[in-house]
């Protein structure tokens, strides 16, 4: 894969398909009948709502005068994306011990609860009870925790953590 293409690890080779198209001035269904290829199951695929195979990437490539390869790399670099999301997905703090009304501005099922640590962290140390900044320390660590609250234990049912956060 080139250079030229390392930055789109991770994104749907459909992106870059449309992007290429439109780099090169070419309309999407005289290039998908060109292939030969029906211009729906292109057109999903530019919008990322279909996977690539590797029959239809190799007639790409070969048709944009790209490397060999080149899409299907990156169709395996999203479908890791995807498989790392869906991880993600599965991976949260205990909701039978964290309230889900801590969140009730958020969709609490589209929290990406690795990237956003420091909101989820921030919000349950805000305004969470003891037995919640217990399951987020339990969850995230004492690192983490430490890093966005600067304490690393919950002692004494009184939390002097985020002391800027607090008011008087």
């Amino acid at each position: 894969m080139t250079k030229e293409f390392e930055r789109y690890k991770g994104i749907h080779p459909g992106a870059v398909i449309e992007r290429e198209l439109n780099k090169r001035k070419l309309s999407q269904r005289p290039f998908a009948l060109s292939l030969p290829e029906h211009p729906q199951t292109f057109n999903a695929i530019t919008k990322g709502k279909r996977d690539l195979n590797t029959a239809l990437a190799l007639k790409i490539e070969k048709a944009l005068d790209l490397e060999e390869g080149t899409l299907m790399i990156l169709q395996v670099y999203h479908d890791i994306r995807k498989e790392r999301q869906k991880k993600n997905a599965l991976v949260h703090p205990d909701f039978s011990i964290v309230n889900k009304v801590l969140f009730w501005d958020t969709d609490i099922n589209k929290i990406d609860w690795e990237q956003h640590y420091k909101f989820v962290i921030k919000r349950v140390f805000q305004r969470g009870d003891e037995a919640e900044k217990q399951e987020i320390l339990r969850f995230y660590g004492k690192e983490k925790v430490k890093e966005v609250t600067g304490k690393s234990t919950v002692a004494n049912n009184s939390l002097p953590i985020m002391p800027h956060l607090t008011t008087r």
